[in-house]
């Protein structure tokens, strides 16, 4: 036998997921212009909650895209490995019990309560089979591997053809002695907590942005009006609504988000790592050139 890569089902996933992002990101822009337009009142309140609504979810869906680009399971003469995205389990065949289709359960098993097509993720207890993991994609190609400690749902493409490599793989045996491996996606931010210079730059660019909201607060109602950048002659845009520049503090935190989700994305390699620091610095100067760029807003 040799060594097989088995694909979960695909295009419907990426299709919903691809939609969904492209919709997201058009409301979330479109809010965001709006706000920046609009008068104090309601209306300009109820635009910025419209731009967090789109936007918050907005890195949830691009990794479980990116994750479903990636997800394969690896079938060898010695382990079983399943990728999905950052979550990665290595399983020695010697440790499988058994592998069989979801549609033999007594009892049906219930789906993760989040999920999309292509992204049917999470944890949930089965009365029978205790704890088990979907790293799956299709509902209807659904397969059971069972280990002594866990049970993961897994959906290749062809149920049918995993299953019978799996038995040819344990009929064969291995060649070697592998050994178990799990990795989530949570462990990177673990492992980069642990660097004193990255733990300073998280913290320094979160309770910059927090200071940079609060102050700008405090600041709106004591304002008349505010002035956003220079024309091409020099002179002072505006005047604005003060309450406009409540977008600047906002899109600083998106941008620290964004910058925190790239640098663990480097992180993950150790030549790339100095790649990842560059990146949170960069965002912890930006929130500062932010400050610097409201500070002159409210002083012309």
């Amino acid at each position: 036998m040799s060594d097989k890569t088995f694909l979960p089902p695909r295009r419907r996933g990426l299709l919903t997921h691809g939609i969904l992002l492209a919709l997201l990101a058009a409301l979330a822009v479109w809010g965001f212009l709006s706000a920046s337009r609009a008068e104090v009142g309601p209306a300009f309140l109820l635009e910025i909650l419209l731009t967090l609504a789109a936007a918050i979810p907005l890195p949830i869906i691009a990794y479980r895209l990116y994750a479903l680009l990636r997800a394969n399971y690896y079938l060898g003469r010695e382990k079983l490995n399943l990728s999905w995205g950052l979550r990665i389990e290595e399983i020695p065949l010697s440790d499988i019990e058994w592998v069989r289709p979801a549609t033999d359960l007594t009892t049906p098993l219930k789906l993760p309560r989040f999920r999309l097509p292509g992204s049917i993720l999470g944890l949930r207890r089965h009365p029978d089979l205790g704890l088990v993991e979907f790293l799956a994609s299709d509902v209807k190609s659904l397969l059971l591997v069972a280990t002594a400690k866990h049970v993961f749902a897994i959906s290749p493409k062809d149920p049918r053809l995993f299953a019978r490599e799996f038995q040819l793989a344990t009929e064969l045996g291995a060649l070697a002695r592998s050994e178990a491996f799990s990795t989530y996606p949570t462990f990177i931010v673990v492992e980069a907590w642990k660097n004193l210079l990255t733990r300073y730059l998280w913290l320094s660019g979160l309770l910059l942005n927090i200071g940079i909201l609060a102050w700008t607060s405090i600041l709106v109602p004591n304002l008349e009006s505010i002035s956003l950048g220079f024309d091409a002659t020099g002179l002072a845009h505006g005047p604005f609504p003060p309450i406009q520049i409540m977008l600047l503090p906002f899109i600083s935190f998106m941008l620290f988000i964004i910058g925190w989700i790239a640098g663990l994305y480097f992180y993950r390699w150790e030549e790339q790592r100095i790649l990842a620091i560059i990146i949170w610095a960069s965002s912890t100067i930006t929130g500062i050139l932010f400050l610097v760029g409201i500070f002159f807003s409210v002083s012309i």
